[in-house]
């Protein structure tokens, strides 16, 4: 029979680990009573911001600030590119008050037309943050009272000049981008901006510090912008029918190609915009045929990133471009040029991208356009040897040796031999007693050596003998240890056992 309490009834052991159940609920209970409570969020009211052009956008936010915030940073993301911009503020007192912060805008840095979310980001000493409620503006060059006419994809904004000069204006926007559209198969839906600029100086400010002095008109496809300078008296210049149409290339060409991986070589993208805008026209094709005689032609691949600065080989540049798009065309076609440039948006390689489209890769296409020019490839240039410095006083330049036959290139000089100094007097004595008191310790090491030849006491070994060439000077031997000795046949070592 099983135990009996003192009820009278049956006793009934409790399983050991309802006693743990319970202990535990005990202690978690007596935790949470204990722990500290989580801090407070921040409160943030509605964000607002203003805009003063080439100044600074100032964003303003009211909010209640809870006890244990590390910092307070200002958050801004201009354009849409996924970047984020975080500025450190001073962090205010706990309690409400209103952060503010002012985002400078000076010549060149933001672009006219372009979107900036802004906002503010709490971070509390654990590490943890809470971003506030974000507010857009669009960043518009406040300068000017612009007028706007608005087509079917293009919309025109311009402060000098009558209502006939706006659509003059739009009606060549939409014709260009009916062309380029048309010929890589794109559509584009969204509106394209195009900001027309009466006075050059107005037309730099835009455009910024950082760009060639020779730019005429400037596309910016992230934002889907052109800006170009364009007088109300300059509307029926052939130039204008020019430029209009190359810059909005340049969009819808972003459009064809656009990928997260490679963008397309720049010799490509403004060659195409002047092969749609003006063709291979004679002044072009005159540049780079002087160019190729002269032996001044540059090679495309140097034309892969931006176009050198000086106005010559800026405009050379241009020429070689639409040089090679015009060789492109001729050699392998229309269809050709097109699948080319659509490949780009799988975000290929531009090997991979020529081969595909026209069964070689960029240097073999660049080999054919300078064949198709009776040139070879052009020389590289640099980079350069240096031109010899100042000498500090007392130096003398060693001569420059004279390279033998069949030599070529930059021969290094000879450092300059270093005069003696003061120190002389002092480093010689020092370097005698030196080497007097090496000689000591060598007669004194033989000296010992000897002594013990005469005891007979064998030589010491080598250095190269091991770790254990000390114990060769114990004529007793200690016996060996055990745990060295091969491993017997039933020792796991021997089977391979770890």
């Amino acid at each position: 029979m099983g135990a009996v309490s003192r009820h009278g009834g049956e006793r009934r052991h409790s399983p050991w680990w309802r006693g743990l159940v319970l202990l535990g609920l005990l202690v978690g209970s007596s935790l949470a009573t204990a722990a500290p409570a989580a801090a407070a969020d921040p409160t943030f009211q509605p964000a607002s911001a203003s805009v003063v052009f080439g100044e600074a956008i100032t964003l303003e936010q009211r909010i209640t600030l809870p006890a244990g915030v590390a910092r307070v940073e200002a958050i801004v993301r201009a354009g849409g590119d996924g970047r984020t911009f975080l500025a450190t503020i001073p962090t205010p007192a706990v309690g409400n008050a209103t952060l503010m912060y002012r985002h400078a805008t000076p010549s060149g840095a933001l672009f006219p037309n372009t979107r900036v979310e802004l906002g503010f980001r709490v971070t509390l000493e654990d590490g943890t943050f809470v971003d506030g409620p974000t507010t857009t503006v669009r960043y518009d060059d406040t300068r000017f009272t612009w007028q706007t006419l608005t087509g079917s994809v293009v919309r025109v904004h311009w402060y000098e000049g009558d209502a006939a000069f706006g659509r003059r204006a739009l009606d060549i926007g939409e014709r260009a981008v009916v062309a380029a559209t048309t010929l890589l198969g794109v559509e584009e839906r969204d509106p394209i901006d195009f900001f027309i600029y009466a006075g050059r100086d107005e037309f730099y400010d835009i455009i910024g510090p950082g760009l060639q002095e020779n730019v005429g008109g400037l596309a910016l496809a992230g934002i889907r912008t052109l800006f170009a300078n364009i007088g109300p008296s300059s509307v029926a210049d052939p130039w204008v029918g020019v430029v209009v149409p190359h810059e909005l290339t340049h969009i819808v060409f972003d459009t064809a190609t656009r990928n997260p991986y490679h963008e397309p070589p720049h010799w490509l993208n403004e060659g195409l915009a002047d092969y749609l805008a003006v063709g291979y026209e004679a002044g072009a094709r005159g540049n780079v045929e002087r160019a190729a005689r002269d032996g001044e032609l540059m090679p495309l691949h140097a034309l892969v990133g931006q176009f050198p600065s000086t106005a010559a080989r800026f405009s050379l540049a241009y020429d070689e471009s639409v040089s090679a798009i015009d060789y492109l065309v001729r050699t392998h076609g229309q269809e050709a040029l097109v699948a080319l440039i659509r490949s780009y948006a799988d975000g290929v390689s531009d090997d991979d991208a020529f081969e595909a489209a026209l069964g070689v890769d960029s240097a073999g296409f660049e080999a054919g356009w300078l064949g198709d020019l009776g040139v070879a490839a052009p020389a590289p240039f640099g980079p350069q040897p240096a031109p010899p410095g100042p000498l500090p006083p007392g130096w003398e330049a060693a001569p420059v040796p004279t390279p033998g036959p069949g030599a070529s290139g930059p021969v290094p000089t000879a450092p300059p031999a270093i005069p003696p100094t003061e120190t002389s007097d002092f480093v010689e004595p020092v370097i005698i007693g030196a080497i007097v008191a090496i000689l000591i310790v060598l007669g004194a090491g033989l000296l010992v050596t000897a002594r013990g030849l005469n005891r007979g006491s064998p030589l010491p070994t080598s250095a190269g003998a091991g770790a254990a060439a000390n114990d060769d000077w114990d004529p007793e031997p200690e016996p060996s240890d055990d745990s060295q000795a091969p491993p017997a046949d039933d020792d796991p070592r021997a089977k391979g056992a770890p």
